[in-house]
């Protein structure tokens, strides 16, 4: 039992110094639950209000993509230079050390494949697996303007309601079908749906005209896509862009591991991202990256 009698009236009461009530560092998360922000400010820095999201979790409706044949040879190197990783659940359990100290962001919907109709998709998680997983996300597709628009955004609204009772954030990923243009009006209708129905990041395309309207009218943070494999200067570029124009982030996988230096590619996105580096200049400490780099992959 303590022994109380020795006790000391406190004396650091500080009288006369107002309690602390710190804005939280990201967009429209202010009023958020501690856990929420918690695994928030894992995935994205709060030095910068930024993050480098590595995504591998393109098998569960790819299958062995490119570069991803053997995640624990081409991926496990490039972790710890990644803000956060993008994954599912079965390449987590099987492919990555658990030992890893990155946020996990978990790849929660999925039920179909590249032979059927993409937009047809379920929860494929459940929120307590999230929990034992302890991921710091959820990702969940939405497909506004596809077949099966109405049961892609159900889907996001079950995984936020799970979330919210657990103190795990919900990642949006805007899917848009080949039939759909990625121009302004439709990232900007598709994004501010999905924070609309209670999305807490939002990832989606980025788009050369009118991108910072885009961003500017989504009131959650926006991490952009990298999308389909561009030459390095290209995808920094893009990358540099989408920053200026206001997005928290980028998610990109294939602009990074189907590089011949994945590892230098991720450390020149890091510069564009955390330290507003230039495209030009970070192409640059890309190839003096490459150049020294010892092959990590045959």
């Amino acid at each position: 039992m303590p022994d109380v009698d020795d006790a000391q009236d406190g004396k650091d009461y500080h009288i006369g110094v107002p309690m602390q009530s710190n804005a939280f560092f990201l967009k429209g998360s202010n009023s958020l639950d501690w856990g929420m922000k918690n695994r928030l400010a894992r995935i994205f820095n709060p030095a910068t209000g930024k993050t480098v999201m590595l995504a591998v979790d393109h098998g569960y409706f790819q299958g062995p993509t490119t570069g991803l044949e053997r995640i624990d040879i081409a991926i496990v190197p490039l972790v710890p230079y990644a803000d956060a990783l993008m994954i599912t659940r079965g390449a987590l359990r099987t492919s990555i050390p658990a030992e890893m100290a990155k946020p996990v962001v978990l790849r929660s919907s999925g039920g179909q494949s590249i032979l059927k109709e993409l937009s047809n998709e379920l929860v494929a998680v459940d929120v307590e697996d999230a929990v034992r997983l302890n991921a710091s996300a959820m990702a969940v597709q939405v497909y506004i303007g596809g077949v099966h628009e109405h049961q892609s955004i159900g889907n996001l609204v079950k995984v936020v309601d799970a979330g919210t009772k657990t103190g795990i954030p919900t990642l949006a990923v805007t899917g848009v079908g080949k039939e759909l243009v990625r121009d302004a009006k439709y990232l900007g209708l598709a994004t501010r749906i999905c924070a609309e129905m209670g999305a807490h990041v939002v990832k989606t395309y980025y788009c050369e005209k009118g991108f910072a309207r885009v961003a500017a009218a989504c009131p959650v943070p926006l991490v952009i896509a990298g999308g389909k494999k561009l030459p390095e200067p290209e995808a920094l570029k893009m990358a540099y862009e989408a920053i200026d124009q206001g997005a928290a982030g980028v998610d990109m996988g294939r602009n990074i591991f189907q590089c011949e230096a994945p590892i230098a590619m991720i450390q020149a996105v890091r510069a564009v991202v955390h330290d507003q580096e230039k495209p030009d200049k970070a192409y640059e400490l890309y190839l003096s990256l490459k150049r020294d780099a010892v092959p990590n992959r045959s």
